[in-house]
């Protein structure tokens, strides 16, 4: 497993320490031990049933583990929480009906030990225009963002996201990361569980992959990607394709086939175009790339079931 280590100076924020949880029969999170550390920005991705909202939950005290232990800056979660260093937009959970925007935020900022101006956090959140609206005629991207705005409604150290950019516009979701960055510029530590694998590979400092409640993978989404070894080759060809021909070419890991354009992954590019031409095929608009982020979680992921079927 790659590990992005932090200097030894640095005071983690958050420490997972051989974790377990289980429901039934199913072990949610089983041995999970990380660190965060302050300034980062960190995605957490992993497939469905990988265990990331229990491991959310577990972050803020919502849940408890059934054995090993989960500090927060040093004390349990809900004291930092209680003592308003932690914020958290969560993707469960709705928001209070028959009140205005503005009514919500100036609760949310009342209720914080370390509270900012309500109308700094109706500005930071892109909803000042929308503060007079009642909360149940919301749209989903702007109910995102009012959530986005109770997460920072005071100075907290650490920020936790649930699949916060879901029914955001592109528009709204760039504004929404250039804001994020800024809280991890100023020290903060980011955490944010997301299905937009770009996003994470565009934003993340570091990226981890849960699996079946292990942690799978850490480091910097270059790392990852590395990691999974395949590149990309593309290219078109002219007249019939010989689909089995093309499918007996050295390490390959998958192809696909749509009218003239072929799609390769290859496990050694280089090998497989040299192949390719010693077919006597003659591919246009050649092109040879690493793995997307979503294509090397798609392979780690993949690798791992196989090994535990």
């Amino acid at each position: 497993m790659t590990t992005t280590a932090a200097p030894a100076t640095t005071t983690p924020v958050v420490g997972f320490d051989q974790v377990t949880k289980t429901y039934a029969s199913v072990r949610a999170v089983d041995g999970l031990s990380l660190r965060l550390y302050p300034g980062e920005t960190v995605a957490l991705l992993g497939p469905n049933g990988a265990g990331k909202s229990t491991t959310l939950d577990l972050l803020l005290g919502l849940k408890h583990p059934d054995s090993g232990t989960v500090n927060v800056f040093g004390t349990s979660p809900r004291e930092a929480i209680t003592a308003g260093r932690v914020g958290a937009m969560l993707q469960s959970g709705g928001l209070m009906d028959e009140v205005t925007v503005a009514e919500l935020v100036k609760l949310a900022c009342s209720l914080h030990p370390k509270a900012y101006r309500p109308t700094d956090v109706l500005a930071r959140a892109g909803i000042t225009q929308i503060a007079d609206r009642k909360v149940n005629k919301l749209s989903g991207g702007q109910a995102q963002r009012v959530r986005f705005a109770l997460a920072t409604a005071g100075d907290s150290d650490l920020i936790i996201l649930d699949e916060p950019t879901t029914g955001m516009d592109v528009a709204a979701r760039q504004a929404f990361w250039a804001t994020m960055r800024e809280q991890a510029d100023q020290g903060r530590a980011v955490l944010f569980a997301t299905h937009y694998l770009e996003e994470a590979d565009a934003i993340a400092d570091r990226v981890l992959v849960l699996h079946r409640g292990r942690l799978l993978a850490d480091g910097t989404a270059a790392e990852i990607k590395a990691r999974a070894g395949a590149r990309r080759i593309s290219f078109d060809l002219d007249g019939p394709i010989d689909e089995a021909a093309l499918r007996a070419l050295p390490f390959l890991t998958s192809i696909d086939v749509s009218g003239q354009t072929v799609r390769i992954q290859s496990s050694d590019a280089d090998a497989t175009v040299h192949a390719l031409y010693k077919l006597g095929l003659y591919p246009r608009n050649l092109e040879v790339a690493g793995l997307g982020l979503e294509q090397a979680f798609v392979a780690i992921t993949e690798a791992e079931e196989a090994k535990q079927s």
